[in-house]
């Protein structure tokens, strides 16, 4: 294992989660079969003291979990000067079996993340807790792929050895390669780019009819997901050639360097808020008609759309922008 600062904040930090949200989730259990808001019993009074404090400890470790995802970025970025044959976090990703796997499980787990803290969100907004049992059997379905990520994350960690001669990303990303990775980089710009501005297109006036009339929030959900989604592939087989301004440099992770501004963290940023957030509408949508929750779901399942709207939008004209501002032009 190579001791890097970021890399022992990033095992201490999962593990930390990892315990909290095991314990939430055992907790959870309690609560899921004994939860009783209209019982004045011992027992219950327990139960809500302790189910406070412990929602309000899994919030905070939630948020790291998110913030966990561009820090595990940002370390295999760093550290991939230890290693032969690589210029970015590809090569340092690609060093064991278990690198890649654990990226795409810490992203999973970030967006899982993200949803519960929009069901606490609204279940605090209601006197009853009317979402108790679900934001709980929600945890209890979450806890397993976190501890599924530690274990991902702490095999290909500790499988870091700086003598491992390990693949450049132009040999994983290339058109010509073999692999999903391979089949991405080579589709066409041109129709990718168009795909990719008609969803943004279509998702972000879906989401101003939402939010001005509250109108189709399932459909925004959907677009928000099918959008967030398609962002990631437009970004390896299309945006990429105008960052890099080179035709065959497909690279998601070179993005994230100095040399291009960081310009990454920002596509990746608001492609993962648009995603929760426009999910997040869909997700509230079966709560609406619950009493407690008449009046504050509505306003806060239209300040979720806002954001997602936003965020894409900012996602709309960095996109935009990348491409006026590049000397790369299809011939």
């Amino acid at each position: 294992m190579i001791l890097h600062p970021s890399t022992i904040a990033l095992i201490a930090s999962s593990l930390l989660i990892c315990i909290m949200t095991l314990y939430a989730a055992w907790y959870g259990v309690r609560i899921v079969f004994q939860w009783n808001i209209k019982s004045g019993s011992e027992k219950q009074v327990l139960l809500e003291r302790r189910t406070y404090f412990t929602a309000t400890i899994v919030k905070y470790f939630l948020v790291i979990q998110i913030a966990s995802l561009f820090l595990l970025v940002y370390t295999a970025d760093s550290i991939h000067t230890l290693f032969a044959g690589t210029m970015c976090a590809v090569g340092t990703f690609d060093v064991n079996r278990f690198g890649f796997p654990t990226v795409l499980l810490k992203l999973l787990t970030s967006i899982l993340a993200g949803l519960w803290l929009i069901i606490d969100h609204a279940d605090n907004s209601g006197f009853d807790y009317p979402l108790i049992r679900i934001k709980y059997g929600f945890l209890i379905f979450l806890a397993p792929i976190i501890v599924a990520e530690n274990v991902l994350q702490w095999a290909y960690f500790s499988g870091l050895h700086p003598d491992i001669i390990t693949s450049c990303c132009g040999s994983l990303f290339s058109p010509g390669g073999k692999g999903a990775a391979a089949e991405i980089a080579g589709l066409p710009v041109t129709p990718t780019l168009i795909v990719f501005f008609t969803a943004l297109a279509l998702t972000i006036g879906n989401g101003f009819l939402f939010i001005l009339r509250a109108r189709a929030g399932a459909l925004f959900a959907a677009l928000s997901g099918l959008t967030g989604a398609f962002s990631f592939v437009a970004i390896i087989s299309a945006l990429s050639v105008y960052i890099y301004e080179l035709p065959s440099h497909h690279c998601p992770f070179c993005i994230l360097q100095a040399e291009y501004h960081y310009i990454g963290y920002l596509l990746y940023g608001t492609i993962l808020i648009g995603l929760i957030c426009g999910v997040g509408v869909g997700i509230l949508a079966p709560f609406r008609k619950i009493p407690s929750l008449t009046i504050s779901l509505p306003i806060f399942r239209k300040h979720l759309a806002e954001v997602a709207v936003a965020a894409f939008i900012v996602l709309a004209i960095t996109g935009i922008v990348v491409i006026a501002g590049s000397h790369y032009h299809l011939s």
